[in-house]
């Protein structure tokens, strides 16, 4: 199916999604500048806006957002907000919804991604962010967890140590920033080729991109990435996939995919997403 088919709307926002543990408060025990939060701060339409922290994945969400705070004040930000929902209830009745329409940054910590879909899924905060995405010049930003609920299909469970069984690696419907891309994070780090290969041969249409820590990949235009950070981003594109087990759910049975395709990128490269899809309503 030609790209050119493909009539949903070009986002007018940009995304940041990072592997986890990037730099944030100077060069740190590896040397490491704080390239990718001031990368997001470069991005935002008005370098002296508004920054949303949404810590909501976090067991710890003071604790975290002090970290971010700190870091965002020590590039230069001067208005840091913090938003926390312990629970869907709360995310309803306080949308926060002048404060997000005001933000030029909205960024997701780390934690636990599936209390990012099951807390937001389906609200008007969630709507409200789509629409800025869509529409207005926003930079949304996510790291580890916040950066796998920003795609569709998102993993939720499946770890180093049962990724290779089939059936083992539980996927959801993530807030879908990225549709058709499913992302993983602290890739290299945690071993997770297998359980991301497993992913892309349930449905070949969607791509999987790996993101090493320290790394990150600029979304613009819904479909332009560009890699920056000190690591690298493995895509593993299931399109040419000619045979998999990965239906066959029997106990013990290890996972077999046939003509995978992989990219490995690093800084400054850039990578198509691709938009064969078609859209429906």
């Amino acid at each position: 199916m030609s790209e050119k088919n493909n009539n949903c709307p070009v986002p007018t926002g940009t995304l940041l999604i990072i592997g986890g543990h990037e730099s944030k408060d100077g060069p740190d025990d590896k040397n490491r500048p704080p390239e990718i939060l001031k990368g997001f701060i470069d991005l935002m339409d008005r370098k002296d806006g508004v920054i949303e922290v949404i810590t909501t994945a976090s067991s710890v969400p003071e604790e975290l957002f002090e970290d971010y705070r700190s870091a965002f004040v020590n590039l230069g930000v001067k208005n840091i907000g913090h938003i926390h929902h312990t629970s869907r209830l709360d995310a309803i009745k306080n949308n926060f919804e002048d404060r997000l329409n005001n933000a030029g940054g909205v960024f997701f910590a780390g934690g636990d991604q599936l209390k990012l879909t099951s807390i937001y899924g389906g609200t008007d905060l969630l709507l409200l962010l789509k629409n800025r995405y869509i529409h207005q010049k926003i930079v949304i930003g996510g790291t580890s967890a916040g950066a796998m609920a920003m795609s569709t299909p998102m993993i939720y469970a499946g770890n180093k140590n049962v990724q290779q069984l089939t059936g083992e690696v539980k996927i959801t419907v993530g807030l879908e920033f990225l549709k058709d891309v499913c992302i993983d994070t602290h890739f290299v780090d945690r071993s997770r080729f297998v359980r991301m290969a497993q992913v892309v041969a349930t449905n070949p249409t969607c791509i999987g991109i790996g993101i090493e820590e320290n790394t990150a990949i600029i979304v613009r235009n819904g479909k332009e990435a560009e890699i920056i950070g000190s690591g690298v981003v493995i895509v593993i594109d299931g399109n040419g996939i000619t045979a998999s087990n990965v239906y066959d759910t029997n106990t013990d049975n290890y996972i077999a995919v046939e003509n995978l395709k992989v990219h490995l990128l690093s800084k400054r490269l850039t990578y198509h997403l691709p938009q064969n899809n078609p859209p429906h309503i």
